[in-house]
């Protein structure tokens, strides 16, 4: 069978591109998206995977969601078998491509549970621009959803997201970690946060947990995409000298990290799933997370890390009574809680939509 994988844009290495490029990989499909960095598969490791783009999009939100919406819903690819529509614009081909399955990373939240939070951060004078756009763009979105013959979500949280905005039941199938590209190595001199730089993904929580520990350090990875308002909220975080933000990194860097960190944060909001606590554990390591969304079907508090309240003197005081030996001592229910959720079960179930 041909299969084709539909995906947003291909520009920063994230979760939801990491899930497409491991199905396009894995089931021998062609992989159609927008904007398209030629460089981005080889650096998340996914070199010769065959990527059709449908053309460069305008960069500004929210011209981009819309320009990749209407590329998406005007696109005529025939000749498959099966298609898998992943992300926020590309279930918009879901009315031209049948049979199709939409595997939902969430429906898009600034429309629905984030929308006055994005509206917050808006100028005044924005507002009443983007409060117009959002409710009519979610319409048109509940009504593409609607076209979609199925729809399996990344987690029990946005299963339940996917039943209160588009009145539609899916099934949960987790999205995959590659865990035996991760080793364990030490538990080194600082810790480790990999995340998109998003206002969402409360970086300044994490920032603010290493102004008060001056003596402990944090390394934080990660990118956004051009164009993204990310660059004005990046330019605010105004980092303590304790942490270091280093950008998007290649594969091999990055497992390094992993493989030599103490342990490691992550703060999202509502976090819909959330790879890089399982990688983190597929590396031994112990992972600190607010106590909210996917972070709670992933880590086990007290075995494999820690569930806490989004709360900088939190984060702080538990940083501050993990010592070495406990935190080596969480190696192996670490890497075995990661071997749930590894890529080899996400095929087998993703292959079992179509077969």
């Amino acid at each position: 069978m041909r299969v084709a994988v539909f995906y947003d844009y291909l520009e920063t290495v994230g979760g939801g591109e990491r899930v497409a490029m491991t199905l396009a990989k894995h089931l021998d499909a062609d992989l159609i998206t927008t904007q398209f960095d030629p460089g981005m598969p080889e650096r998340a490791g996914f070199s010769g995977i065959r990527v059709i783009s449908l053309g460069h999009i305008v960069r500004r939100p929210p011209l981009k969601q819309i320009h990749a919406s209407w590329k998406f819903g005007r696109a005529a690819l025939d000749g498959y078998d099966f298609y898998f529509l992943i992300g926020n614009s590309a279930h918009y081909a879901s009315r031209g491509h049948h049979p199709n399955v939409y595997y939902c990373l969430t429906p898009m939240r600034t429309f629905y549970d984030q929308r006055e939070a994005m509206l917050a951060r808006l100028p005044v004078a924005s507002r009443w621009i983007a409060r117009a756009w959002s409710a009519s763009h979610a319409r048109f979105d509940r009504e593409s959803a609607r076209s979609c013959d199925d729809i399996v979500a990344i987690s029990r949280n946005v299963q339940g997201r996917i039943r209160r905005y588009y009145d539609r039941d899916a099934r949960v199938i987790y999205p995959p970690v590659a865990t035996s590209r991760f080793r364990f190595e030490e538990v080194g001199d600082f810790w480790l946060s990999v995340s998109r730089i998003y206002p969402e993904k409360r970086i300044e929580l994490q920032l603010d947990v290493f102004r008060r520990l001056p003596r402990e350090r944090l390394v934080l990875v990660g990118g956004y995409s051009a164009g993204d308002f990310a660059e004005r909220y990046l330019a605010h975080l105004k980092p303590p000298p304790n942490v270091t933000l280093v950008g998007e990194l290649p594969e091999a860097r990055l497992t390094d990290l992993y493989a030599r960190c103490r342990g490691f944060l992550t703060t999202a909001v509502d976090e819909d799933f959330g790879i890089t606590p399982v990688e983190a554990m597929a590396a031994g390591k112990c992972v600190l997370a607010t106590d909210e969304g996917g972070y709670q079907e992933t880590v086990l508090s007290g075995r494999t890390g820690y569930l806490l309240p989004p709360d900088p003197d939190a984060f702080a005081s538990k940083i501050r009574e993990l010592d070495e030996s406990t935190l080596r001592a969480m190696k192996d229910d670490c890497v075995a809680r990661a071997r749930e959720f590894d890529e080899a079960i996400f095929i087998r179930k993703m292959r079992a939509l179509y077969t």
